[in-house]
């Protein structure tokens, strides 16, 4: 398959999902509308597409003009099915472009927080092989509202925290994608300002990393794997 990652700043790209698709013998492209090129490929020549976080939020278009653009661009994917899932910010740019709210969330959830999944996600093909609850880690200042006709299949006690679109697409709201060094530089960089326990962020990151790792790549495996399947019925 050919996969798209739609990237929004140099802190918060692939990370592991770029390693996990380039293992399964994927072509793997990266591209962000803010730098102003078209993609390296047209838009449905891709069998996949991540939309990953970024330090923006979904409503400062005035800040980050590009950010209209994105939201026509991922109206296309909706509308031409492409099997997409979104991280963070991508999951709220994908509500928002289903017609969903996004606003700021009652308090922000930065570290880890236990997750839930719902009775929906038994039954899902991406979320079905995970654990009932686990602890995620997450980073981020707002929420969205699960699109019409969506199905929501995980949240934490502040906020829904995963959806399913239709059969193709699917948004996070904790990061499954993160690397140690990722969440160190994040650290490093916000985390401060925010009221965050940095030390304590960063200890139970060494102790959690290894296995969160290990669900994320099963949770973007299993996203590959069921565009795979969509991309052999597909009649675009």
């Amino acid at each position: 398959m050919k996969v798209l990652s739609v990237v929004h700043g140099t802190d918060a790209r692939a990370e592991l999902f770029s390693a996990v698709v380039e293992d399964a013998g994927h072509a793997h492209d990266e591209w962000s509308l803010a730098w102003r090129t078209p993609p390296p490929r047209p838009v449905d020549a891709y069998e996949a597409v991540f939309v990953f976080g970024g330090a923006m939020h979904a409503d400062e278009q005035e800040s980050h003009p590009w950010l209209r653009d994105e939201n026509f661009f991922l109206q296309r994917l909706l509308d031409l099915h492409v099997p997409t899932f979104g991280v963070c910010l991508g999951a709220q740019l994908l509500a928002k472009a289903a017609h969903a709210p996004v606003r700021r969330a009652a308090e922000p959830e930065i570290g880890w927080y236990e997750v839930e999944l719902t009775e929906a996600a038994r039954e899902d093909a991406v979320f079905g092989a995970l654990p009932e609850r686990f602890d995620a880690f997450q980073w981020h200042y707002y929420t969205y509202g699960v699109p019409a006709g969506g199905v929501e299949l995980a949240r934490s006690a502040l906020c829904t925290q995963a959806f399913r679109l239709g059969e193709s697409v699917w948004g996070v709201q904790f990061h499954p994608e993160v690397t140690e060094s990722q969440i160190g530089s994040w650290l490093s960089t916000d985390g401060f300002n925010e009221g965050v326990d940095v030390e304590c962020v960063a200890a139970e990151t060494r102790d959690r990393i290894g296995s969160w790792n290990g669900l994320g790549a099963q949770l973007c495996g299993a996203f590959l794997e069921a565009a795979e399947r969509l991309a052999s019925v597909s009649v675009r």
